[in-house]
């Protein structure tokens, strides 16, 4: 019987069979870990798939996956947070948008502003040179600075300092496409 970190390392060398061998192996033990850490089941399923998804995306060296349990685990547990902190978003802005009923004017003039700044996005993305176009797809995909900084291959502080040129360059571009 071969070990998870020899399954992981087979699997990173493209044997989608190993993959799945850990999948079976870790199912029920890691589905149960993230059920106690949600509320919602069908939130839980959700968090299985997309921490295997993570796994299989990986790209880590051999030192860096040395107990894959517990990455495995760690995984499932950076993913419950990101599940948790958008459920709490999505709560507060159902309760906003509870208390006080748009009139259909604004509604109006809110969506116009909504279509025009998403095109305004749309277009400065397409002027970005292509590490920031990619560095904002992965962000936009939902994936933390820490994954991105795994997927990009590069330190967390160079994915921070990225986003913040990122971030400066498509308000500058939003700005002046809105102002002009």
């Amino acid at each position: 019987m071969l070990s998870d970190e020899a399954l992981y390392q087979r699997m990173l060398g493209g044997d989608l069979g190993a993959f799945d061998l850990l999948f079976q192996r870790y199912e029920r033990h890691l589905l149960g870990f993230i059920r106690g850490q949600l509320d919602d089941s069908a939130d839980a399923e959700d968090v299985l798939h997309e921490a295997f998804l993570a796994v299989l995306r990986s790209r880590a060296s051999a030192g860096e996956a040395a107990c894959f349990k517990a990455w495995l685990f760690q995984v499932a547990r950076n993913q419950c947070r990101n599940r948790r902190r958008t459920g709490q978003r999505k709560q507060r802005a159902l309760e906003t948008v509870g208390r006080t009923p748009p009139e259909p004017a604004v509604d109006a003039a809110v969506a116009l502003e909504a279509h025009q700044a998403s095109a305004a996005v749309r277009q400065a993305v397409t002027r970005l040179p292509g590490t920031l176009a990619e560095l904002y797809q992965l962000r936009a995909a939902g994936l933390s600075y820490q994954q991105i900084a795994e997927v990009l291959e590069v330190p967390l502080g160079t994915v921070k300092s990225r986003m913040h040129e990122l971030v400066g360059r498509l308000r500058e571009e939003v700005h002046s496409w809105t102002a002009g």
